[in-house]
């Protein structure tokens, strides 16, 4: 699996990564979902993205019980890179200082390989930007970046003191929401900034696509294999599937070795064309 770099200092971003949302939500599934991690990492994920919101640090929890269990046997911590994201209710001075704390306690880590504000809210960028260079500073994070950043949102960012050190953006991109290609793609690329692609699957919904499967059938894939093909192949894109049953994340994961064949790429082309105009960023 090729990775993408990053500006600063710390490990490269996998192009491709474990998501944990809606994970760490019912204690009854708990034991299954840290199996599940567990799983995850045996089988060669080395990047998993969290959130505190999801499961309001649930999804933490798992992925620090899931890591304890993975590094009893035998793998160290160096060789995974680890994502969580601040409420932006969270990201004031202070408060993403703490938010940030109580993330490595449930992780069970003493840092962050990438700290995400997950939306733009009230709180300034300034102070949030503030925060988070002193999060690396201590060496609580290696690096920072955004979730939810519109072209807009990205340029105002880029104004405040230190807001150029942004290192990625997670935003909803998939082969059919392909809003994100007309200009933000293109702007993060300009300033060495990747993009992580959050439902890069549409929830499931792209395996019932006729059209997809068709042309997964040529390549000789699957179709969610396909979808994820489509965005690694794209320079600076990083996509993070969702899968807790073990042949959907082996599936997944071999997405990665794909390199599709001209006739697929232009069938992709045809049947999902990149939008004219800019639409609004999407977000779930």
């Amino acid at each position: 699996m090729h990775s993408i770099p990053l500006p600063g200092t710390g490990p490269a971003l996998p192009a491709l990564g474990l998501g944990t949302w809606r994970i760490g939500e019912s204690k009854v599934r708990r034991p299954l979902e840290v199996k599940a991690v567990r799983s995850a990492l045996e089988m060669g994920w080395r990047l998993v993205d969290t959130a505190e919101m999801y499961g309001e640090g649930g999804s933490e929890e798992v992925i620090g019980l899931a890591l304890a269990e993975a590094q009893r046997g035998g793998l160290r911590r160096e060789e995974l890179f680890l994502v969580s994201k601040v409420y932006p209710h969270n990201a004031s001075r202070q408060g993403t200082v703490a938010a940030c704390e109580r993330s490595l306690r449930r992780l069970g880590v003493d840092r962050l390989d990438l700290y995400l504000l997950h939306w733009r809210g009230s709180v300034p960028l300034a102070e949030t930007v503030q925060a988070l260079q002193a999060l690396v500073a201590a060496g609580r994070i290696a690096r920072w970046g955004v979730s939810n950043f519109d072209v807009d949102d990205m340029q105002a960012l880029w104004s405040v003191p230190g807001g150029d050190t942004c290192a990625a953006n997670q935003v909803y991109y998939s082969i059919t929401e392909r809003g994100p290609a007309h200009s933000l793609l293109p702007w993060l690329r300009a300033h060495g900034v990747a993009l992580m692609a959050y439902s890069p699957l549409d929830q499931g919904a792209l395996a019932e696509d006729a059209a997809l499967q068709a042309l997964a059938e040529r390549q000789g894939c699957s179709t969610a294999q396909l979808a994820l093909a489509w965005l690694l192949a794209q320079p600076g894109v990083n996509a993070l599937p969702k899968a807790v049953g073990e042949a959907h994340l082996r599936e997944n994961l071999a997405a990665a070795e794909i390199v599709l064949t001209d006739e697929v790429k232009a069938g992709l082309a045809q049947r999902y064309p990149a939008p004219a105009r800019k639409p609004p960023l999407a977000m779930i």
